[in-house]
């Protein structure tokens, strides 16, 4: 049996402890809609109001809402069943429709083996302070936690989600949909997962992720054919910003052998960024192809990783893939990231992991990865797969730490220029990459340096790690790559100051 007061305590303690949302402020007052009431001791056969309220679910179910109305479900207490919202349940852009709690606590409904709230061609949604939970991934649930489909102008703020065997939350085929401060936990698919149309990168648009942690999220055990266990996935998908996020700990149960799960990534998507944002400890099959921390996937164009922090997940850190029959990979920067010792279970055996298994330039192309730090005490710190072919690289700028080897596999025709490259071992970079006279081999002298005691992708700017000292020759030994080549490095560094012209590295 499920034990919800056992894990609604452990999850609070989670949440108190690791955890300090950001309250959405601004919340629209309404002028006009009525307050619907939900409580354990009410009845269905009263009017809904504080003192008369509601008792279940399927009482609310069979109201019409008009803009402005809220229903509240008492805090503390539990609800059973699904709560759906469809086409005749809409607000308006000034009196949206309230979904939350009222008195103390989050309430908490219990999807139990369904979904706990189904949003459908609805519009004008404000959900937040709720707690969602599903019997279990290996328990009998068989759905997401809070399904957000074909909709639009929805918010979810301050909501813990878990229990479920898809997605904790789901956005499928909907736009300008904001997500915050959600803790999605314990589900089987992915913590939260973007999909739509296969192909059709509008068929979700306007999408903010933000101040949200995916923790613990193993793998769905029904899916033999596919990667599961993600933290944040995205596809089918254009304009999409995930910031301030975390994720930990997933994937360890993924069912199978392949293709693996990653913290945060994003396949068959259009201007997607990925920023501040923190992926570490996160688990792949043992001989996956891959799986790891960041990662721009098949069909991704015109987007952006930069100031992530990625340490010890099993797969690469940061992740630059192409799978096959997706449509062409192009145009994407990964900038001013960090990564320390990720890559020793996968097969990239790398920090940063490029692979492309349609064989074909012409589908994997245009890649700026410059100023971020990979370092590597395990491995290597680059790695090429066999199936990397690719035209249009350039990496300048990086610094690149590794065990022994700096660089796995085959460099094609790349541009490497202005990079640091040192081994632990003693060995130069140099010839890992035919001798080219731009390469240095400057051991780094990191102002700090050490794993990093960070669970949260809060606070980033004080983390100093990994800094290039002032009197570091790395910090004006690159090349200025605005001048050199109309490059706007985006004026920040890691720690959100202001990079040196010529620096090398993330941190300065």
């Amino acid at each position: 049996m499920f034990h919800y007061n056992a894990m609604l305590t452990l999850f609070f303690i989670i949440y108190n402890c690791f955890w300090q949302p950001h309250i959405e402020k601004n919340m629209p007052i309404t002028t006009k809609g009525r307050a619907y009431y939900v409580s354990p001791n009410g009845n269905d056969k009263n009017e809904g109001t504080r003192k008369a309220a509601f008792q279940s679910i399927q009482r609310v179910n069979n109201l019409h809402l008009n803009p402005g109305d809220s229903i509240l479900f008492e805090g503390s207490q539990r609800f059973a069943g699904s709560l759906k919202i469809d086409s005749q349940n809409s607000g308006d852009q000034f009196h949206p429709i309230i979904i939350s709690s009222y008195g103390n606590g989050m309430a908490s409904i219990l999807g139990e083996n369904g979904s706990a709230i189904i949003i459908q061609k609805s519009s004008w949604l404000k959900l937040n302070q709720l707690a969602l939970f599903g019997s279990g991934r290996k328990k009998g649930n068989t759905r997401d936690g809070l399904l957000i489909q074909n909709s639009s102008h929805i918010s979810a703020n301050t909501i813990i989600i878990s229990g479920f065997q898809k997605s904790g939350l789901l956005i499928s085929s909907s736009s300008d949909i904001s997500v915050r401060n959600i803790f999605a936990h314990e589900n089987g698919a992915a913590g939260i997962s973007v999909e739509g149309i296969y192909g059709i990168k509008k068929s979700n648009h306007n999408i903010y992720i933000a101040h949200c942690r995916v923790e613990n999220n193993p793998g769905d055990p029904s899916n033999l054919t596919n990667h599961s266990g993600n933290g944040i996935v995205v596809g089918s998908c254009s304009k999409v910003l995930i910031e301030y996020c975390t994720a930990t700990n997933n994937g360890w149960d993924m069912p199978r052998i392949g293709n693996g799960p990653v913290g945060i990534w994003a396949y068959e998507a259009d201007s997607v960024i990925i920023q501040h944002c923190l992926s570490y400890r996160n688990k792949t099959s043992v001989g996956a192809a891959d799986g790891g921390g960041f990662d721009l996937d098949g069909g991704v164009t015109h987007s952006i990783v930069q100031y992530c922090l990625s340490f010890e997940n099993q797969g690469a850190g940061y992740c630059i893939f192409q799978y096959l029959y997706a449509s062409p990979w192009h145009d994407n920067i990964f900038r001013f990231n960090i990564s320390i010792n990720d890559g020793s279970v996968s097969d990239a055996g790398a920090g940063l992991y490029i692979w492309n298994s349609s064989r074909d330039s012409n589908q994997f192309y245009n890649s700026l990865v410059y100023n971020n730090s990979i370092y590597n005490s395990k491995v290597a710190a680059i790695s090429f797969s066999e199936l990397s072919k690719r035209k249009g690289f350039a990496f300048y700028n990086n610094i690149f730490v590794g065990k022994d080897s700096l660089v796995k596999g085959y460099i094609d025709n790349d541009t490497f220029i202005g990079n640091d490259w040192w081994s632990l071992s003693g060995r130069t970079g140099k010839e890992m990459i035919s001798g080219k006279s731009t390469e240095r081999n400057v051991n780094p002298k990191f102002k700090e340096r050490g794993m990093t005691n960070f669970i949260s992708a809060e606070g980033f700017e004080s983390y100093k790690c990994f800094k290039i000292s002032s009197k570091s020759p790395l910090r004006n030994n690159g090349i200025d790559l605005f001048n050199l080549y109309g490059i706007d490095n985006g004026g920040l560094d890691f720690n959100s100051g202001k990079p040196p012209a010529k620096g090398i590295g993330a941190s300065f």
